[in-house]
């Protein structure tokens, strides 16, 4: 079984229904900007229908099935939005007429708390605050449910140049919190970026992966879990559960199917911290990738390859406006460049950093990089090479 399955965002005439009937509805399953291309990859490689990048996610067409299995499947994407209602809007009394005409009652519970987070763009309606307060009437006088600037369960309003888009976010909390990784360092990767990044360095889970700076283990986990076909969504609960759709049996029917291998190669990670080192572990024994992840204590001059195989030396060292100043590491990215060049003949480089001075402080042969991606407030950029000499 593939890795991942489609993604649903449901579509303005859409009335949702319960998970045996067969809707079809679109599916926005948002990421980083400047990471569409390479989510719309992960997405057409598991199989999901009508994939296309869109600024800041992808599109797809399914049905509720789609929404789930894209929550419990996709590594790639920080929320799974179903739209489920489209219309065009010009002032408040018209939209608060036509939110009542939603089928809340077929995808609402009446005992469970809601929030709606509106925003308006280019349109007569440029208050994203009472937009969002007559979604929020609408719902509590059509099925009763209370509001909660707290509750799990989102409706996300989207006024752009008059445009309404009415979407649940399916998700709840960002798809990036698998439910494994409790200890981190200073400046994690988050989950999703990192997936994506092994994806555009060419990893499929057949090769080793190397992280020698790998702080909390995020690229060594994930890299193991896609090597072993581990759904990333399998440790926690989503927001959908909580719609009036929700079928418990078939969900659990969908979790329990099994697509697990023993990995091909090993995924490494080193770093001169033994607290990164520690936790790394504990994070790989909590998302049970231990048997397949080996961690040590190693200073950056002291790295040498941890196996025969050639494989991807993929890193995210510090930068010197996340951590520490820019001059002082520049000894570190020298180091590091000079100890791939001399003992990793064959493997490849992944770098990630905020400054391109930085990455060509190691004298690495880069090739042309990608746009910057914007992470933790700053912008970082994936440098690659190809196999080194």
């Amino acid at each position: 079984m593939p890795e991942g399955m489609p993604v649903a965002v449901a579509a303005a005439s859409c009335h949702a229904g319960p998970m045996t009937q067969d809707r079809d509805f679109e599916i926005f399953l948002a990421t980083a900007p400047g990471q569409e291309d390479a989510l719309c990859g992960e997405i057409r490689l598991k199989g999901f229908r009508q994939p296309h990048a869109v600024p800041g996610g992808v599109v797809i067409r399914g049905g509720w099935p789609e929404v789930w299995r894209a929550n419990l499947w996709v590594r790639g994407a920080n929320r799974i939005l179903a739209r489920i209602d489209a219309f065009k809007v010009v002032h408040l009394a018209q939209l608060d007429h036509r939110a009542r005409l939603v089928p809340w009652a077929g995808l609402l519970r009446p005992d469970i708390p809601f929030r709606v987070e509106a925003s308006c763009t280019g349109s007569r309606i440029y208050h994203a605050g009472a937009a969002a307060e007559r979604i929020e009437n609408a719902i509590r006088k059509t099925i009763g449910a209370p509001c909660s600037t707290d509750a799990e369960l989102t409706i996300r309003v989207r006024i752009d140049h008059d445009l309404c888009t009415i979407s649940i976010d399916s998700s709840g909390d960002l798809l990036h919190r698998r439910g494994h990784k409790q200890a981190v360092n200073r400046a994690p990767m988050r989950e999703t970026m990192a997936s994506l990044f092994l994806l555009q360095c060419g990893y499929d889970g057949n090769e080793p992966v190397f992280d020698p700076m790998c702080g909390s283990g995020t690229f060594v986990i994930e890299a193991a879990e896609i090597a072993a076909r581990l759904n990333p969504g399998r440790s926690r609960h989503f927001a959908f559960e909580h719609l009036a759709n929700f079928d418990e049996a078939a969900w659990q029917k969908m979790r329990d199917v099994r697509s697990m291998r023993v990995p091909a190669s090993r995924s490494y990670g080193s770093d001169r911290d033994a607290g990164a080192i520690t936790m790394s572990r504990a994070n790989a024994e909590r998302a049970g990738v231990t048997p397949w992840t080996t961690f040590q204590q190693t200073p950056i001059s002291d790295v040498r390859p941890p196996c025969d195989t050639p494989g991807l030396v993929i890193v995210n060292p510090p930068y010197g406006t996340r951590i520490g100043d820019r001059t002082a590491l520049l000894p570190l990215y020298r180091a590091f460049g000079r100890t791939l060049a001399t003992h990793f003949s064959g493997w490849r480089v992944g770098l990630v950093t905020t400054e391109s001075g930085l990455a060509h402080a190691t004298g690495l042969p880069f090739l042309p990089n990608t746009a910057p991606i914007p992470h933790g407030g700053l912008r970082v950029t994936l440098f690659q090479t190809a196999p080194l000499a």
